[in-house]
């Protein structure tokens, strides 16, 4: 499995498995343990997924060591704050069943998040986060952080797909030595992605699917994807793009698919804003 360096030194694998929106706690542990003997070596999940327990389940039966497993997790906008923060990343640990976490994330740009990256910024002091980042943060939110934290985000996971390429994002974080992660890298299905001529064009010339091509792109991009599968043949096609490269004139053509826009909704958008703060509180 490839790694990328995150700026504090940490190993994080470039292509991981997702759990957004299995929420089934039993096809999610399943779906996490298929994962781990494919390969995956990061499983990110969220308090807002409902499935931690289920991925701490995954991890503690897998004959896999903690310490080869990438897990990443994410804050939810009602427990931002210092001290919710401190509760909030206390009950994500015991759900996961775990001592530590490789990555933690601000999940949404709302929201007390200074004074949450503070408790953060303590908690990877003490050694409890190997690593922490952001999700969801445009550049200007980013540069907050930066000029007036004194840790700079290791991660932004942000969705990014052949859509919505995120071309002056991915500019801005490889400035502050920032890693792209993205989420959605299959645009949720959006334009008839696994059928898309130009994908699938350039899948057949490798023997590859529409969704390899998306994932190897990917990561010749240094971006880190999380694709999201409970079909076991999904799981280990997903995994199954080290063996082929696209070339200049492919990625190209790729990036002519940018619509420059997101698919699913403008989180600079007020009543967005509004609709995810008012939502369920972790708890």
């Amino acid at each position: 499995m490839r790694s990328v360096e995150l700026n504090n030194g940490v190993e994080m694998p470039i292509l991981g498995f997702g759990t957004y929106q299995i929420d089934d706690l039993d096809e999610c542990e399943r779906s996490v343990s298929e994962a781990l003997d494919t390969g995956y070596r990061l499983i990110d999940t969220a308090a807002a997924y409902g499935n931690e327990e289920a991925v701490g389940r995954a991890i503690e039966k897998s004959d896999v060591p903690r310490d080869e497993v990438f897990v990443t997790s994410k804050l939810w906008i009602q427990d931002t704050g210092y001290e919710a923060t401190l509760d909030a990343f206390e009950r994500s640990l015991d759900r996961l069943g775990l001592d530590y976490l490789d990555l933690f994330l601000i999940h949404q740009p709302y929201g007390d998040v200074h004074c949450s990256w503070q408790a953060m910024e303590d908690l990877y002091e003490e050694g409890k986060i190997r690593a922490i980042g952001v999700s969801n943060f445009h550049p200007d939110r980013v540069m907050d952080l930066i000029v007036h934290k004194d840790v700079v985000p290791a991660v932004n996971q942000i969705e990014t797909h052949p859509f919505y390429q995120r071309t002056d994002d991915a500019a801005f974080l490889e400035e502050h030595d920032i890693q792209h992660e993205s989420w959605g890298p299959f645009a949720e299905g959006q334009n008839n992605i696994f059928e898309h001529d130009v994908l699938t064009t350039i899948g057949d010339r490798y023997g590859k699917s529409a969704a390899q091509v998306v994932l190897r792109w990917l990561i010749q991009r240094e971006v880190v994807a999380i694709p999201k599968s409970v079909h076991d043949e999904r799981i280990a096609e997903n995994f199954d793009i080290f063996d082929f490269e696209l070339t200049s004139d492919e990625m190209e053509t790729i990036s002519e698919l940018d619509e420059d826009e997101s698919q699913f909704f403008d989180h600079r958008d007020p009543e967005m804003v509004k609709r995810l703060g008012e939502a369920e509180r972790d708890t």
